[in-house]
């Protein structure tokens, strides 16, 4: 079938694939768009779901629970994808995933909601692993480039339109449906992948590395309790955050010493053997640590100082994510008709720690054009940077480890987003409370007693002096957050500068080893 198949792609012009490859990409799409949206989507429909169920004391649990089981459960489906067969894994995450979506909008109370949240989360896991592995599987690395923009499309999407969908689903349907929503999307996804995608089947010789599992699983955990609950939930010197942090690198620790010693590793660590795989997940961890951090703080700064509508907080992002899409996709069309990529993760370190800088400048007056060239700029950078990352690790390693090379570059980002969060949230909390009892007094102490961020309800509640203080508090907060972004975007431009342009391999063989250079084309129509 191979060869059958493998003929089809031959005899096809150059940057055409069977239609049966494209049903298949529109499949991945689906799937992406369902782990992409979900947060989006729940995020906005969550008052209303305190206001049924109560519990707003776990309320972070919600997207802690959720968060923890992807982060998790990540590196474990790429694994199994590698050992068992990427379709099965695929499949099976998709149904974890619907199970958890339809639990979650049945859940009765808040308890239950974590649980099913939880689950859905494992299920996600897979989602991404899935897709980015995938797309190795069937597109060679010289073309890769053009369908990874495509996906990069898919996630701005769902970051401009996962707030409006939310909002309308909970308004006019109810919150449950924001978890039911996902059932027919993922029943089109699953019955696509299962007529379409035909990847041979594999048989593990080596038994699943279950201490490996065990020790990842405890370190991960723990690093994201201690980004999470760090400055809010508990002071950075408490206890229980010391106790965290202790068992998150004891954990971490282990689990690269077994790694080094097992049969079947979780994660290989030959691939850290690799310069450019090393360089990419240090990039994705940055561009992770950055971009989240921006889309949490970007909105917050232009509904309390610009006055912008909460309703409409995905479209504040537009500039910084419509950038984003193009130059992406220009990135990834570029990547596949010269075959050179070194070029834009260096353009995107440096526009990055631009667009950062430029962003630490807005003040109480900056205007809305003035903040969206500036998130522009930066959204140019992350094009330059959220696929290249993924499309040269796996040009870096062999087919054997595709799946366990996408589930590390995509832990990487994950990470980096939890620490971005947690890192740049402290400092805008620290400044923004010095600067309120600075300019208010005891009244702004009192006002960010327990937090730093003032929903539009409680603003328009403060008085006059009390919101102007507020204000330009959140400027100062701003401020910090994006100058550190900028000092820590550096690393990127440093990063970049030492890949080392290795040819993307064309599905052709390789004259050096003999043997097949890039993924072996295995779809077929039914």
């Amino acid at each position: 079938m191979a060869d059958t198949v493998e003929g089809v792609m031959e005899s096809k012009p150059e940057g055409k694939q069977p239609k049966s490859v494209r049903v298949v990409l529109l499949a991945l799409m689906i799937a992406m768009m369902l782990a992409m949206l979900d947060n989006m989507i729940v995020g906005t429909a969550m008052p209303t779901i305190v206001g049924e169920l109560g519990g707003l004391e776990h309320l972070s649990w919600v997207v802690t629970g959720y968060t923890l089981a992807t982060a998790a459960s990540t590196p474990i489906w790429g694994k199994v994808g590698d050992m068992f067969g990427r379709k099965g894994a695929f499949l099976t995450s998709i149904v974890i995933f619907l199970i958890g979506s339809a639990l979650s909008g049945m859940a009765q109370n808040m308890g239950e909601l974590i649980g099913f949240r939880a689950i859905q989360g494992l299920g996600a896991g897979g989602l991404m692993v899935g897709v980015m592995a995938i797309i190795g599987d069937l597109i060679p690395p010289r073309e890769r480039g053009k369908y990874t923009g495509m996906m990069a499309g898919v996630m701005a999407l769902a970051m401009i339109g996962g707030p409006l969908v939310g909002g309308t689903i909970t308004d006019n349907w109810g919150w449950r449906w924001s978890f039911y929503i996902n059932l027919p999307l993922g029943a089109v996804a699953l019955a696509l992948v299962s007529a379409v995608l035909h990847l041979p089947k594999k048989r593990a010789k080596a038994r699943i590395d279950y201490l490996g599992v065990a020790l990842l699983t405890v370190g991960i955990t723990a690093i994201v309790l201690v980004t999470t609950w760090g400055g809010t939930e508990y002071a950075w010197t408490s206890a229980r955050i010391m106790e965290l942090t202790s068992i998150g690198v004891v954990a971490l620790i282990g689990f690269v010493w077994w790694q080094a010693r097992a049969v079947e590793p979780v994660v290989p660590l030959h691939m850290f053997r690799s310069r450019n795989f090393t360089l990419m997940s240090v990039i994705g961890f940055i561009t992770g640590f950055v971009m989240f951090g921006a889309t949490l703080y970007l909105p917050l700064y232009q509904q309390s100082v610009q006055g912008a509508s909460a309703t409409n907080s995905g479209l504040l992002l537009l500039p910084m994510l419509g950038a984003m899409l193009v130059t992406s996709m220009v990135a990834g069309r570029v990547t596949t008709n010269s075959g050179r990529y070194k070029i834009f993760p260096i353009v995107g370190g440096a526009l990055m720690i631009v667009g950062l800088y430029l962003l630490s400048l807005m003040d109480t007056g900056t205007t809305r054009l003035t903040s969206g060239i500036y998130m522009a700029v930066l959204g140019l950078g992350m094009g330059c940077l959220m696929q290249i990352t993924m499309l040269v690790a796996q040009n870096s390693v062999e087919m054997k480890d595709m799946g366990v090379a996408s589930s590390s570059t995509t832990l990487f980002r994950t990470l980096g987003s939890s620490f971005g969060v947690a890192i740049m949230g402290a400092l805008f909390n620290n400044r923004v409370q010095h600067v309120m009892a600075e300019r208010a007094g005891s009244l702004g102490s009192k006002i960010t007693e327990k937090s730093a961020q003032l929903d539009a309800k409680h603003l328009k509640l403060l008085p006059a002096v009390a919101r102007e203080a507020y204000q330009h508090a959140v400027s100062a907060g701003t401020h910090s957050a994006f100058l550190l972004g900028a000092g820590i975007a550096v690393i990127v431009l440093v990063a970049a500068l030492f890949v080392k342009e290795v040819p993307l391999k064309s599905g052709k063989p390789s004259a050096e080893s003999g043997e097949d250079a890039a993924p072996v084309q295995v779809v077929e129509a039914v």
